[in-house]
């Protein structure tokens, strides 16, 4: 069967049903959550794969000027915003936050100032 992908309107949360083709449409979606009927259809991202040597060579077409990124911090933000799409992966909630606010012109040092967890390893350390 089908994964549908819904949010409660109510409630705001995310969740899954399954439904055959004959179900869609016709039988009621209730939020796993809340309880609520007052739920919507969320569309999901569509993805087309790409091999790694495509996705470069797009790259690189796209962000042959990297120079002077560093004075300009809404270039910045849109450049990384354009590489965060190529790379076809799922990027945590903390990318978004740098690219919006680099795009608004806030500055590297003030985000990363505000920020600094983003430069914390949270991977294994060596003893």
């Amino acid at each position: 069967m089908p994964t549908y992908d819904f949010i409660c309107n109510n409630c705001n949360q995310r969740f899954d049903i399954f439904l055959t083709f004959s179900e869609y449409g016709k039988k009621s979606v209730i939020c796993a959550h809340c309880g609520s009927k007052n739920v919507r259809r969320r569309m999901t991202k569509v993805r087309i794969a790409k091999s790694e040597e495509s996705r470069m060579d797009s790259m690189a077409d796209d962000f042959s000027g990297f120079e002077g990124l560093e004075s300009d911090p809404k270039a910045m933000g849109q450049m990384m915003r354009k590489m965060g799409k190529e790379m076809g992966e799922e990027l945590p909630p903390e990318f978004d936050e740098v690219v919006d606010r680099l795009e608004s012109g806030q500055s590297p040092e003030d985000i990363e100032s505000s920020m600094p967890e983003l430069g914390n390893d949270t991977g294994s350390e060596d003893d």
